[in-house]
């Protein structure tokens, strides 16, 4: 049996509803066990993610396997805001082959080097980026989530 090809692609407005889908996934599986009940409610009624796709949206990249989008990731210039893979998806390769094709992209418009961020308690991320090569650079508080959270800010030159 062949493993399925992982197609990474720009995204197409027909894409919102599956990307909306990642995104909620992703922030019920990693984020809601960690907020508070006030910040639940404050992501709950800021109307995210939809914002952030309609805002972003165009910037995105998917992946899709066997024609159904599977994750999606979004950077701009050196900083990568987002990397999502759902939790059926996740252990397949998608989020690596994302993070590949992020890094070639950047590269080819001259990056030397790539930042971004995740959580402490979100140790499953700050696995994946420790084995593609990223090395933390810092941490501080939280800002986004108000609780209590510490940021980890990673890095990986890619020259």
């Amino acid at each position: 049996m062949s493993a399925a090809t992982i197609v990474i692609r720009p995204w197409r407005l027909a894409d919102f509803d599956a990307v909306k889908a990642i995104l909620d996934d992703t922030f019920a599986s990693t984020w809601l066990p960690q907020l508070t009940p006030e910040a639940a409610k404050a992501y709950a009624d800021s109307g995210e993610p939809v914002g952030y796709i309609d805002e972003s949206g165009p910037a995105f990249f998917v992946a899709e396997l066997e024609g159904e989008v599977v994750g999606m990731v979004h950077w701009e210039h050196d900083f990568v805001q987002a990397l999502h893979v759902p939790a059926a998806h996740q252990r397949k390769g998608i989020a690596r082959a994302l993070m590949a094709f992020a890094e070639a992209g950047m590269r080819a418009d001259g990056v030397a080097q790539v930042r971004l961020e995740t959580d402490t308690f979100n140790t499953q991320s700050q696995g994946l980026y420790r084995a593609l090569g990223y090395r933390e650079a810092g941490r501080y508080p939280d800002l986004e989530w108000h609780s209590g959270f510490t940021t980890i800010l990673y890095v990986k030159d890619l020259a």
